[in-house]
């Protein structure tokens, strides 16, 4: 039973990121600078959180392992996001972000947690990003969006060290919703007058539209099934399901906006969908197993120490 809500949780968070790609993309052509968006979303999400930061057993991490925790969420990834869309479309963006994750959580799950992966999960892994870069088309890689492209690879780098944390220390969710906020008020606010910002003259839509969903809907909702799902199938496991956003994405803007979808996309929903039945197929040990076995091992560790 405890699968099937963990694979729950793993689609609740596609279809959230799907959303918050949208939304992210509007909210840096809108109004609101970059800088303004990230302290929305976190100042939001610790004033929702704030009663449970008493009750924090603070002293089961060090210092190091919160700011880890933290930031791999934190505003290092939304800043480096937001920089990127503000030169790559919505839909491409998860193409680079979400459409990477898979490949850099099989290279941290094998150094970090020496998990081998059998060939067919390799190939359902290499399947899923070359349907990615199907979806993507020619026009996202050309020469005046490299920048942009760079700054989101950076932040999949940033987020897949937030997953590995998770694993790795057995973070619950209940200790990441608290975390994740308080970290980035304390460390963001204090950058976030040296940075543009326009918040002071943007228009009140905006910014109540930013700061429910950055910070209610991505900051606690998805934070929650995101370290749920992680804790229960694994970093690979979960990367995988997030490779499937920019599908989520295209099959909702055909659904609800009515956009046709081309050869190209068609294509990678296809393989992208194939992709994540291989890999669900393959019968070798679970990724979440071999996680965990290494991540009892350093916690036994740590206790005789």
């Amino acid at each position: 039973m405890k699968k099937i809500w963990s694979v729950l949780a793993a689609v609740a968070v596609v279809c959230i990121w799907s959303g918050w790609l949208t939304i992210s993309r509007y909210g840096v052509q809108s109004s609101l600078e970059p800088a303004d968006i990230t302290l929305l979303r976190y100042w939001t999400a610790f004033l929702i959180v704030v009663p449970l930061v008493w009750r924090l057993e603070w002293r089961r991490f060090t210092f190091l392992q919160y700011l880890v925790i933290g930031l791999g969420i934190g505003f290092p990834y939304t800043l480096l996001s937001f920089w990127g869309m503000e030169t790559v479309r919505a839909a491409h963006t998860g193409v680079v972000v979400n459409g990477s994750l898979p490949i850099l959580g099989a290279l941290a799950s094998w150094f970090i947690f020496q998990h081998g992966i059998g060939r067919q999960r390799v190939l359902a892994i290499v399947l899923l990003f070359v349907a990615n870069l199907a979806m993507a088309g020619g026009n996202t890689w050309s020469i005046d969006q490299v920048g942009g492209i760079g700054l989101l690879l950076l932040a999949a780098c940033v987020y897949t060290m937030h997953m590995t944390s998770i694993r790795l220390w057995s973070v619950s969710w209940q200790e990441v919703i608290v975390v994740v906020p308080t970290v980035n008020v304390l460390l963001f606010t204090p950058l976030w007058p040296f940075l543009p910002s326009t918040l002071t003259k943007s228009i009140w839509q905006d910014i109540v539209v930013q700061a429910l969903y950055q910070g209610f809907i991505v900051n606690v909702v998805a934070l929650i099934c995101a370290t749920f799902a992680i804790r229960h199938l694994g970093m690979i496991t979960v990367s995988l399901f997030m490779a499937m956003v920019p599908v989520s994405t295209a099959i909702l803007a055909w659904l609800v906006l009515h956009e046709t979808l081309n050869a190209w996309e068609l294509l990678g929903i296809a393989g992208c969908s194939a992709g994540l039945l291989l890999y669900v197929l393959a019968g070798d040990r679970t990724g979440a197993d071999q996680e965990r076995d290494v991540s009892e091992q350093l916690q036994g560790g740590d206790a005789k120490g």
